[in-house]
């Protein structure tokens, strides 16, 4: 069961819902030339390319969390700012990171995603009230890593494929989400380069109406032993 706070027509809600599915949708960048930086980004860390774009995995829906920390083990995982819907008597827009083992994607992107937990705001936004403005929003994200914190990730979703695209694509018959799915819709490049850190800050913003939804949770590091 996951407890939330659901803000729609200026008013609040607080909703406790369970989770169906949990999909992560991958290699959703719009712009064929940024889709290809991410592509490389990852190449260069030994990620092999992608069979076909965009690409949908089916995660354990236990990773989904609202805690503010999580552990990992070893130093090789990293977060990433994504907008989230989620189905849930309707369609509602979050914000959450896909924190992801970089050591394993090398191996198996699939294995990697079900090995770290997914942090989600508390919070969601109707989805309808978004919608006509969707590729106004703005994700944006902090790393802290040694006491330092700088911008890791900045950007319009107008980069990532409209999410009533990866839903149809998804379902393969042009409908909504079925009840009780979330579905992560994909981020954007790394600022200076895909790197581990101590802290994950992020935030979507609207600056049609004029509000901003944020998050945070630090990553405890276990040690990797053998």
């Amino acid at each position: 069961m996951v407890g939330m706070v659901r803000h729609w027509g200026g008013g609040r809600e607080p909703v406790e819902f369970e989770i169906a599915d949990l999909v992560i949708a991958g290699w959703t960048g719009r712009d064929a030339a940024g889709l290809q930086h991410h592509i490389d980004e990852l190449k260069a860390i030994g990620v092999k390319p992608p069979s076909g774009v965009p690409l949908f995995y089916r995660v354990d829906r236990g990773l989904l969390t609202t805690d503010t920390s999580i552990d990992v083990v070893g130093t090789g995982t990293s977060g990433e700012v994504e907008t989230v819907i989620f189905s849930v008597g309707g369609l509602w827009v979050g914000l959450g990171s896909d924190h992801t083992d970089r050591a394993a994607e090398a191996y198996s992107v699939a294995l990697s995603k079900q090995l770290c937990r997914k942090v989600v705001a508390p919070e969601l936004w109707r989805f309808d009230e978004v919608a006509p403005h969707w590729d106004r929003l703005i994700l944006r994200a902090h790393a802290v890593a040694g006491g330092k914190r700088r911008l890791y990730q900045e950007g319009s979703t107008a980069v990532i494929r409209d999410p009533r695209e990866l839903m149809a694509r998804f379902t393969g018959n042009g409908s909504g989400l079925p009840e009780g799915t979330v579905m992560f819709c994909g981020t954007q490049p790394a600022i200076g380069g895909i790197a581990a850190a101590d802290r994950f800050e992020m935030e979507l913003e609207d600056p049609v109406l004029g509000r901003s939804m944020r998050c945070a949770y630090d990553i405890r590091t276990l040690p990797l032993v053998s």
